[in-house]
């Protein structure tokens, strides 16, 4: 799964740290996200939808090896 967690924090210009506690995880928690060390939770995806405005799909998005074939 690739994401832009980073580049959408960079819009709010806020750090991981602040993401981290608007949505009650650590800041290690965000780091490896950013880096797609670590896929997050529903819950977790849906808070960080809420904080930046946007539906889940519009930051986190599949690989192409990882979509459902037709």
């Amino acid at each position: 799964m690739k994401n832009r967690l980073k580049i959408e924090r960079a819009i709010l210009d806020i750090t991981q740290e602040e993401l981290a506690k608007r949505i009650g995880v650590s800041r290690q928690t965000i780091n490896s996200i950013e880096k797609n060390r670590y896929i997050p939770s529903t819950v977790l995806a849906l808070k960080l939808s809420i904080v930046f405005n946007k539906n889940v799909n519009e930051f986190f998005d599949l690989e192409e090896n990882e979509k459902p074939t037709s």
